[in-house]
């Protein structure tokens, strides 16, 4: 499938952006990628609400080979092949996969903020060391009383 294909292919859906991935391009639309299109077909974003529409159809998940094993991605499913020739149908099918895609999102924001989160409390533990290793030079002789004075808080912990 090229570029000049699935622009025609979504004409009914609306504006689409094309971009290469893989081994082929992603498509998305209003910065969400909904679809898939590569060597082995094209591949819609399925959810709960989704997928069982695709099994109706016969479809099956995106999948690749490693050396190792068959991966199954179960978020990307087959486009069932009689919807390249119904442009209003395929529409629907792309809509379905980009509301897909959005609930897919909503779900990955909480994750993300927790990283921020992490980020920022382990920023504030290395500024908070550095200023306790830039307190200025120390000797064997005042260092030695103080890893005693660690050792036994950490021993009273236990």
């Amino acid at each position: 499938m090229d570029r000049e294909f699935l622009t025609d292919l979504f004409a009914d859906f609306g504006p689409v952006t094309i971009r290469k991935m893989f081994s082929g391009y992603g498509i998305s639309a209003d910065g969400v990628n909904f679809a898939l299109a590569l060597r082995a077909g094209l591949f819609f974003r399925a959810d709960e609400m989704t997928i069982p529409d695709f099994e109706a159809e016969g479809s099956k998940p995106f999948q690749y080979q490693t050396r190792a094993r068959t991966v199954m991605v179960n978020s990307y499913w087959e486009l069932p092949a009689r919807l390249f020739d119904d442009s209003t149908e395929l529409a629907q099918w792309a809509r379905a996969a980009l509301a897909a895609a959005r609930r897919a999102k909503v779900k990955k924001q909480p994750k993300a903020k927790k990283a921020a989160a992490k980020k920022s409390a382990a920023k504030k533990r290395l500024t908070k060391n550095a200023a306790k290793t830039t307190a200025g030079p120390v000797d064997k002789a005042t260092r030695a009383p103080r890893l005693a004075e660690r050792k036994r808080k950490r021993r009273s912990r236990v």
